[in-house]
């Protein structure tokens, strides 16, 4: 029955492109694992929503990976449905759902060597407050500063994310100022897609230890797999299936950028689904 499970997919979904920063974590820790990936293109941004429409999104999300791919396992690779719906999500299915909070808590207090951690977020990440208490649960000591960054997932989208262009680099001047105020030595990037505007943002915090919450999920992801003997058995690099709620095309030559696919190896095959249909 276990080797039985351990042969069925991981999916990771995401409220758009940023999950990928951590599928290609994933496929780097986990080569021979198949892949299933959910962008909710045709909805992004969550980080503005309300928490009953992010609850609903993320039910949806979550029930077109179940029912396409009987995954074994779902990392919610999205900032916003970790810190609003995660505990929904793992009440109502009796698989492992792996957030991206809990991981990016762990390594923060083990980097930050002064007690001070940054976060930034969407807004309702940051009104949440998830990270805060996540934070005061492993260590009440530690002094956190959250900024709201409204912006940087449209930036990320649309390609901005070079460190040498002044548009994202004006904007994390404004976003990160109370971060460079608190004298915090640790910043959580509590998105997917900010790993993304990282050459940004050390720019304008250049001593500041950067914690990309995809990598960490992946390497909890890692450990879960090992402790539930849920590795795949096979021996050949596994695959990866892209599906999105809106025009594939964009969503491909971005995914490309992000998985570090070079035009030579070609576009990955992207499928439009009507997520409303679940």
């Amino acid at each position: 029955m276990m080797q039985e499970i351990s042969r069925r997919p991981i999916g990771i979904f995401d409220s758009g492109l940023g999950g990928l920063s951590a599928v290609r974590e994933i496929r780097t820790l986990l080569p021979r694992e198949t892949l299933v990936y959910f962008g909710d293109t045709g909805r992004v941004p969550y980080g503005t929503r309300s928490t009953q429409t992010i609850r609903r999104y993320a039910a949806q999300d979550i029930r077109f990976l179940l029912s396409h791919a009987d995954c074994k396992a779902v990392v919610v690779a999205c900032g916003t449905v970790s810190a609003n719906a995660l505990d929904v999500l793992c009440a109502e299915n009796d698989i492992p759902i792996i957030g991206v909070i809990d991981p990016a808590v762990t390594a923060a207090q083990h980097a930050t060597k002064n007690g001070r951690i940054g976060v930034i977020a969407t807004p309702s990440t940051i009104a949440s407050g998830a990270y805060e208490r996540a934070l005061h649960r492993v260590d009440p000591t530690i002094s956190v500063t959250s900024a709201a960054c409204a912006l940087f997932v449209p930036l990320v989208e649309n390609g901005f994310v070079d460190a040498d262009d002044p548009i994202p680099r004006l904007t994390a001047e404004r976003y990160l100022e109370p971060i460079r105020a608190s004298g915090a030595d640790t910043l959580i990037l509590g998105c997917t897609h900010y790993p993304l505007l990282a050459p940004v943002i050390s720019r304008v915090l250049p001593d500041v230890t950067l914690i990309d919450t995809g990598r960490e999920a992946a390497h909890r992801l890692h450990a879960l797999l090992t402790e539930r003997n849920l590795h795949t058995a096979s021996d050949t690099p596994g695959s990866s299936s892209f599906f999105v709620s809106d025009e594939p095309q964009g969503f491909a030559n971005a995914a490309a950028r992000f998985l570090g696919i070079s035009p030579e190896e070609g576009l990955p095959a992207v499928s439009r689904i009507n997520i409303e249909e679940y």
